[in-house]
């Protein structure tokens, strides 16, 4: 394949990330009632004919966003599964949560609100796919508890994520990130509670 073969690709490659990022983000802030194809061309520096080429429905964008959720959630899994202790690695979740304070209080949390608002559509499947992403947070956060060997680590993925999605809500509706970083040191606090069997019964 010669090189003028190749930066065509490459530079549809490239539009086509910018637009799925943008997609995450646009709808984030704005929902997806309210975002045009029009606010993602622009947030994306493409022009707005481009994004039919690449996404025919606003639906497609949503899609989009969530493989971008997805991607997001994967790294950050990844970079925390580098950490040896898996009661480090949900603490520094936790403190990735808090880092964000400022976002969730303006906007909620990126995933558990687009779920809530595909939810609310008569149509379509798309809510499930945002449950999907959820779902794998649970499934990581369980991993970790079986790790530690703790009893329920489903409910206790729950509860922590529960706890997330909680204070993401709050933060949100009252505009306060402060509440992402008192919850977070009670999530913190909480982790430090929990002992695995073989500790509590030597």
């Amino acid at each position: 394949m010669t090189n003028s073969v190749r930066r065509p690709a490459a530079r549809a490659a490239d539009k086509r990330r910018r637009l799925t990022a943008a997609a995450a983000q646009v709808l984030h802030e704005q929902g997806v009632e309210r975002t045009t194809l029009a606010d993602i061309a622009r947030v994306a520096d493409v022009p707005v004919g481009n994004v039919y080429y690449y996404f025919k429905t606003k639906d497609e964008l949503v899609q989009a966003a969530l493989s971008e959720h997805t991607a997001n959630l994967k790294q950050l899994t990844i970079h925390l599964d580098e950490l040896p202790d898996p009661l480090d690695r949900l603490k520094a979740l936790i403190e990735a949560w808090v880092g964000q304070r400022d976002v969730a209080a303006r906007y909620g949390c990126p995933t558990g609100t687009l779920a809530v608002e595909l939810d609310k559509r008569a149509d379509g499947t798309l809510d499930a796919e945002a449950g999907a992403v959820i779902r794998q947070l649970l499934d990581w956060a369980e991993h970790q508890f079986r790790a530690l060997n703790l009893p329920d680590p489903d409910g206790l993925a729950v509860t922590l994520v529960a706890g997330y999605q909680g204070m993401s809500l709050l933060a949100n509706a009252l505009r306060d990130p402060d509440i992402m970083t008192g919850q977070g040191a009670r999530l913190l606090h909480w982790l430090d509670t929990l002992k695995t069997p073989d500790v509590q019964h030597p």
